[in-house]
């Protein structure tokens, strides 16, 4: 379409971009993210600092488009997954597993900017935390797909104490904003599924299942199973 088609100008400044990315991966896979610096960057490229600055204003923008292209495939991956929309929550929780983890090896530097230590004097805009969103929508389609209907009302267990964390979460839900209905199991549920499946993928990146003699995805698969089980 017409409206769409890109100047050759418009087109050299995105390839210039992508290209400028292509470097910053490089370099966060040698040095970290807390060592991205634009001026190397220029001097790969064959670039002044300033004539680099008309591309990204400084490293917390370039930053924030690396950490918001990998939000991006990962949000990708699990709506082509699971949902939302019609059909959503048809893979369930061991296939999103899955595909989280497939997501993670295959390029670990990249889980890490989003999910390992926090780069030094980096604050991300809010439209990171909306794509963020996108993939706990999806996390909680399946999750309320896989809990038992919630019950018209509460029915005590004799010999048991109320749950205070259940009461936590039904004041504390904006995280869960995409099912505001969901009860508090299926909230749990999601809770349980990211915390633990992402303690487990950043132990095996960080190699520190090398030399146990284990098979790191046997054991990501048994973790599965008890969550979707328990």
């Amino acid at each position: 379409m017409t409206g769409t088609t890109k100047t050759p100008r418009e087109r050299y400044r995105q390839q210039v971009r992508e290209e400028v990315k292509e470097k910053a991966w490089q370099q966060i896979a040698g040095s970290g993210a807390s060592a991205l610096s634009l001026n190397a960057i220029a001097k790969q490229m064959g670039m002044s600092g300033p004539a680099l600055y008309r591309y990204f204003a400084n490293r917390d923008e370039l930053i924030t488009e690396l950490i918001r292209d990998a939000y991006r495939s990962l949000a990708d991956a699990f709506i082509a997954a699971g949902g939302p929309g019609e059909g959503a929550g048809r893979a369930g929780l061991p296939e999103l597993a899955r595909v989280l983890r497939r997501w993670a090896l295959e390029d670990p530097h990249r889980y890490f900017l989003i999910y390992g230590t926090p780069v030094p004097g980096y604050h991300a805009p809010q439209d990171i935390t909306a794509i963020s969103q996108e993939l706990m929508a999806v996390l909680l389609e399946a999750c309320a797909a896989a809990v038992p209907p919630a019950a018209p009302g509460p029915i005590p267990t004799p010999g048991t104490e109320p749950d205070p964390f259940d009461d936590h979460l039904a004041d504390h839900r904006e995280w869960a904003a995409s099912h505001p209905d969901a009860p508090p199991s299926a909230l749990r549920l999601a809770l349980t599924f990211w915390s633990r499946l992402h303690g487990m993928l950043s132990l095996e990146l960080a190699g520190h299942f090398t030399g146990m003699g284990l098979d790191p995805a046997l054991l990501f698969e048994a973790e599965v199973h008890r969550i979707v089980t328990r």
